[in-house]
């Protein structure tokens, strides 16, 4: 068959020899056209895969040959073929180049087990698009493989298990928040006294250090120390509680249990900030019977954590009969941010950031 010309929306598409010869493809770019010249590229590429002159499986041509072939900009060519793929028509194989996609057979990805199965982006893509990145920032691809072990290294390293840590005077608080983080996260939930952290983290420094951020620049020395990360979580914003103090009226009494003395001080000094001298406020921690007692008795709402509600509860039914009233018990549901979990996941590796 002769040399014959294609013509598509005013650009030229020559094919030479038998159209089933995909060698034989060739492309013309009209640079007096107002058309931009990747968008010729990109429209010739796909009429030659619609006429089945590239057909699915096939390797197309390299940048390189493709920019002796049109005079176009190896970096024009790429962003065509980046297109391409983004398209679904083509796809890229590491190391080998680039191919038409099969239509009739999309790749499959597949979901990782687990209560949270979401539709997850083309992960080749993703790993691509990395590696694009440095190589455009100016690594060699050696330099990109030992950035990207390094960081996976580390990840493997920070996801073995959580260390929550706080001082040894408030660690109640460590307490609630491994309560929480215990059914959230897949590795193992340790609570360690700040005061024993540095021995801990000599013996194995594989694992990540939370805690609260009040704590945060203690506990991040010594995790430094040991090339292990420190990362803060946010407590609950504790929104209703705080509009259902509010609401009480002048000369109420309120009771604050917690299995956290810092809590118990900062929830003090907010509701003296939002309330004044009009509330009295009782504090205790719920280990401390005769003073829960005497909370109980006192107050006419009380406000608690969960670790504490049961033994609130308890000296409530021993002591009923000495109760000329029973308060109102409310048991705030969560001491973390909502976020804060999720975030805690993404930090260690068990959450991608599309999740």
């Amino acid at each position: 068959m002769p040399t014959g010309q294609l013509s598509r929306g005013g650009l030229i598409l020559r094919v030479a020899g038998e159209s089933s010869v995909p060698s034989g493809v060739r492309f013309h770019i009209q640079q007096e056209s107002d058309i931009p010249a990747s968008t010729q590229l990109y429209n010739q590429i796909c009429f030659a895969i619609a006429a089945r002159h590239y057909p699915p499986g096939h390797r197309l041509p390299s940048t390189r040959q493709l920019a002796m072939q049109t005079g176009l900009h190896r970096n024009t060519i790429s962003k065509v073929y980046r297109q391409l793929e983004n398209d679904g028509v083509v796809e890229a194989m590491a190391g080998s180049g680039i191919y038409v996609r099969d239509q009739q057979n999309p790749r499959e990805i597949r979901l990782p087990p687990g209560p949270r199965q979401k539709a997850l982006p083309d992960i080749d893509r993703e790993v691509r698009q990395g590696v694009d990145g440095l190589l455009n920032a100016g690594c060699t691809l050696q330099q990109a493989r030992d950035l990207f072990t390094r960081e996976i290294d580390w990840r493997l390293r920070c996801g073995a298990r959580v260390l929550v840590s706080t001082p040894r005077e408030d660690i109640g608080a460590s307490h609630l928040i491994a309560e929480e983080l215990a059914p959230n996260l897949e590795v193992p939930v340790e609570v360690v006294p700040m005061e024993e952290l540095e021995s801990v983290l000599e013996s194995s420094n594989n694992g990540t250090v939370v805690t609260s951020r009040y704590f945060l620049q203690p506990v991040e020395e010594i995790a430094k120390r040991h090339g292990v990360r420190a990362v803060p979580v946010d407590l609950n914003d504790f929104r209703h509680e705080l509009n259902l103090l509010k609401e009480l009226r002048a000369g109420s009494c309120v009771g604050l249990v917690s299995i956290s003395p810092g809590i118990l001080r900062a929830a003090e000094v907010i509701l003296h900030s939002m309330r004044g001298n009009e509330l009295l406020v009782m504090t205790a921690n719920p280990d401390t019977g005769s003073r829960l007692l005497a909370l109980l008795r006192a107050a006419s709402h009380v406000l608690c954590d969960r670790p504490s509600l049961p033994l609130v509860e308890q000296t409530l039914r021993q002591n009923r009969a000495q109760l000329m009233r029973l308060p109102v018990v409310h048991c705030a549901q969560s001491y973390l941010g909502t976020a804060t979990i999720d975030q805690l996941r993404k930090e260690i590796g068990l959450l991608s950031a599309a999740a």
